[in-house]
């Protein structure tokens, strides 16, 4: 494992999903409060090197439904309320952060998120959120292919599946990005 050094003024944060409709349901083998507590130490130490800071929210009312064997929810069921899509109080968003609304897995498809990276200069990105194998994962795999370079924070995500968090960890992330712990990001920071 090389050492990590990351420029703030070429590293974003960006995290996903650390929003009530999300962060309701149980995770593994991190409990949600302790990822959007960890999600928030990162925002705090990016935005004291003025590095840019990403919340990636999804619409869960307007979300994609493509025709897929295993949907997420239940097409038939009502849509959530409102607050299932807002950002929870404790994942920290601040004025100057930037809020990305997505309608499906990944953060890059149908949004903004890479030309607002791009006008900052961000060639690294530093990522967290809910779930692993879901939309941490897809954003990954959506940016290394715009170009980005990742560096994802291994505690401060977490999944509803203990082996579907460890495979991406394990055997995905290490080909598409470098893994690394909470404290570890903070101090390739400094």
């Amino acid at each position: 494992m090389s050492s990590l050094r990351l420029d703030p003024k070429k590293t974003a944060l960006v995290l996903i999903d650390l929003q009530h409709g999300i962060v309701s349901v149980p995770t593994v083998p991190y409990p949600a409060a302790d990822v959007v507590r960890r999600g928030n130490e990162l925002a705090k130490a990016f935005r004291s090197q003025g590095a840019a800071v990403v919340y990636v929210r999804v619409d869960m009312a307007n979300v994609l439904h493509p025709p897929v064997d295993q949907p997420m929810r239940d097409p038939k069921a009502p849509p959530p309320p409102p607050s299932a899509s807002e950002l929870v109080p404790d994942a920290g968003f601040q004025p100057g952060d930037t809020l990305i609304t997505k309608r499906h897995w990944g953060a890059f498809a149908g949004t903004e998120l890479e030309q607002v990276l791009r006008q900052r200069g961000v060639d690294t990105v530093v990522i967290g959120g809910i779930a692993t194998n879901v939309g941490v994962e897809s954003t990954i795999r959506q940016g290394t292919g715009l170009g980005f370079a990742f560096v994802v924070a291994e505690d401060a995500c977490a999944g509803r599946d203990v082996d579907a968090h460890r495979f991406s960890m394990e055997k995905t992330f290490p080909r598409l990005a470098c893994v690394r712990k909470t404290e570890e990001v903070i101090a390739a920071l400094f």
